[in-house]
C-alpha cells in the first residue's frame, strides 16, 4: 500500500535500485561535554551513527529511493566521571508524507532521557539483533537504542499505511528490549525504569488489549490525512472519529504512554486542520484535544474558538 501511495505522491519514475529504509539525519550536541575531550570524536560518532541507520538493511522489504522514511535523531551528550562514558538525551522525530501533497505529517516526536553509553573515536558500531549485548554493556547500549528506534520509526510508518502493518517491526524492537544490555547506569529498558520509556512504548504497541490504537493510527493517517486533498470535510470527519476513539481508549486505559506519544508534535497540525472545520466539529475537536493533549490544552482552547 505504501508503495502505491508514494508512487503517485511523488510523481516520479520508479528507480530500479534497491535502497535502505531510512533517510536519517543525526546531530550530536556536545555543549554539556567537558572541554578536555577531543571534539573530533563526536563528529566521528555522528558520521558513524548516520551510516549505522542509513546503510543497514533493517527489513526484508524492498524500498525504492523515494520511499525512504525521513527521520531525525538528536543526541545531546553530557560528560560523566568515567572516561569515554556519556549520559545523554535522544530526540527522535519522524514524518510521513501525505498523499498528493508535499506535506510531511509528524508521526514520532519523542525524547528519550535514559541514554548512557561508552564511545571512543573510531570505535565500530556493531549490532546483532540475535545477540544484542556484547562484552561491554555500555558499548552495546548505544547501538541497541538506535536499532530499537530504527524499528520503531519503520513500524509507525508501516502502521499508518495498514492496520497492524507495523507489528513485525514492533516485535523486532521488543526483541531488542528483551535482550537489552543490563548494567550500572543503564535504564529505559525495564518496566520499573519509569512510566514512559522504551519498555512501555513496545508494551503498549503489542498489548492485545490496546488493539484499537492500531486502528486509530490507520484512520488518522490513511483515511484522514491522505484524503484531505480529495474531500476535506470527509477527511476531517475521519480525523474526528480517530480522536473520539482515542477518548474512549483513554477513558478505559488511563495514563498509557501511547496516548501521550500519539499527540507529541501534532498540535500545530491539528489546529490547522480543525480551524477550518464547521463550528460543531471545531468545538468538539477543541474539547477532545484539550482533554487528550493536556500539555497543549490552552493552545487548543485559544486557537479553536
Amino acid at each position: 500500500m505504501r508503495k502505491i501511495i508514494l508512487f503517485f505522491l511523488l510523481l516520479i519514475s520508479f528507480h530500479p535500485l534497491e535502497a535502505q529504509e531510512l533517510r536519517a539525519r543525526v546531530t550530536v550536541v556536545t555543549t554539556r561535554v567537558s572541554n578536555n575531550v577531543n571534539r573530533n570524536a563526536f563528529k566521528t560518532l555522528e558520521t558513524a551513527l548516520v551510516n549505522f541507520l542509513n546503510n543497514r538493511k533493517w527489513t526484508t522489504d524492498t524500498y525504492a529511493a523515494n520511499e525512504r522514511i525521513d527521520c531525525n535523531f538528536l543526541l545531546n551528550l553530557e560528560s560523566t566521571d568515567e572516561i569515554n562514558v556519556y549520559n545523554a538525551t535522544l530526540s527522535i522525530q519522524a514524518a510521513r508524507p501525505v498523499f498528493n501533497t508535499s506535506y510531511l505529517s509528524p508521526i514520532i516526536n519523542f525524547r528519550d532521557e535514559n541514554i548512557a553509553f561508552k564511545y571512543q573515536e573510531f570505535q565500530q558500531l556493531e549490532f546483532n539483533e540475535n545477540r544484542v549485548t556484547g562484552s561491554d554493556p555500555l558499548i552495546s547500549n548505544l547501538t541497541a537504542i538506535f536499532a530499537y528506534y530504527a524499528y520503531m520509526v519503520i513500524g509507525f510508518d508501516a502502521m499508518s499505511f495498514g492496520q497492524h502493518g507495523g507489528d513485525p517491526f514492533f516485535q523486532k524492537a521488543q526483541n531488542i528490549l528483551n535482550n537489552a544490555p543490563d548494567g550500572r547506569n543503564i535504564s529505559g529498558w525495564k518496566a520499573f525504569d519509569g512510566i514512559r520509556n522504551r519498555y512501555w512504548l513496545a508494551e503498549n504497541l503489542l498489548n492485545t488489549r490496546y488493539e484499537v490504537i492500531h486502528q486509530i493510527y490507520y484512520i488518522y493517517y490513511r483515511l484522514g490525512m491522505d484524503k484531505m486533498y480529495a474531500d476535506e470535510n470527509a477527511a476531517r470527519t475521519e480525523l474526528l472519529n480517530a480522536l473520539n476513539m482515542m477518548e474512549a481508549f483513554n477513558a478505559d486505559n488511563q495514563n498509557t504512554m501511547i496516548n501521550q506519544f500519539f499527540f507529541q508534535g501534532k498540535s500545530s497540525e491539528l489546529i490547522g486542520i480543525f480551524s477550518k472545520a464547521k463550528p460543531p466539529d471545531k468545538m468538539r475537536a477543541a474539547d477532545l484535544l484539550a482533554k487528550l493533549d493536556i500539555t497543549n490544552a490552552s493552545k487548543y482552547k485559544e486557537q479553536l474558538k
